[in-house]
């Protein structure tokens, strides 16, 4: 069988996707996916875009690679845009919207927030409606199987690892890599089905948390002088957003 590993938001946190990585290769997984957000709130968005591109099968744009590479009001975000070489940023820009495949007779699609946005954010405990929508075909989706909808689908954005069956369908988000808001370790997933292969066949999600060197990212930070480092650290170490008020 097959097996692909699902990565996202790794935001600039290098000691955590060194440790996914790591990971990955010792359980000899050769083919990784990632969800977006390769860049923002840690340190090294650089260092982070050039390791995607060597190691990722696929990448895909989040909302942080959007933006980054547009004009900036915010003195923290000219500080991280200013990490990133020409080349890069167009690296960013060119990142496709979705990517769909057939595994194991189901059609699954991945993308970073919904099938409508970068900016539309679905938690685990919104609504039904919200939750169904993100099975729907846009004009942004690749729709490789014409009007058929997704059976699986794997999303980032909202930093939260879970799996839920609805309705026959399976939704899956992918957690992050470097700034879970769950559990103060890195997240990941592994897929294993037969890839390409449109007749029914076992098929597996497997979730995978990963303890890394918290004190290492932020000391990274520390060294360059990092805005928003506070922040950064609360949620680093407590797995807490820092817009939550209480």
């Amino acid at each position: 069988m097959d097996k692909i590993a699902v990565i996202s938001d790794i935001h600039g946190n290098l000691p955590a996707l060194e440790a996914v990585l790591a990971d990955i290769q010792q359980r000899d997984i050769h083919r990784i996916i990632c969800l977006g957000d390769l860049v923002g709130k840690g340190p090294d968005s650089s260092k982070t875009i050039d390791i995607i591109k060597e190691k990722c099968e696929v990448t895909v744009m989040g909302n942080w690679d959007d933006f980054i590479t547009k004009p900036a009001e915010f003195e923290a975000l000219k500080w991280h845009q200013k990490k990133l070489s020409s080349t890069q940023e167009a690296y960013l820009k060119e990142l496709p919207f979705s990517v769909e495949f057939m595994m194991s007779g189901k059609l699954i699609r991945m993308f970073h927030a919904s099938p409508r946005s970068l900016y539309d954010r679905i938690q685990p405990w919104d609504s039904l409606e919200k939750r169904l929508s993100l099975f729907a075909n846009t004009e942004y989706t690749e729709n490789i199987k014409g009007s058929r909808e997704p059976d699986v689908i794997c999303y980032g954005d909202v930093h939260n690892a879970f799996i839920q069956h609805i309705k026959g369908k399976t939704l899956c988000n992918v957690g992050s890599v470097g700034n879970p808001l769950d559990l103060p370790q890195a997240s990941y997933l592994i897929l294993e089905g037969n890839d390409q292969d449109e007749s029914p066949s076992a098929f597996s999600i497997q979730f995978v948390r990963i303890p890394y060197d918290i004190e290492k990212a932020i000391e990274l930070a520390r060294s360059v002088e990092m805005p928003d480092f506070e922040p950064y650290v609360q949620e680093l170490k407590t797995a807490r957003y820092r817009g939550l008020k209480n």
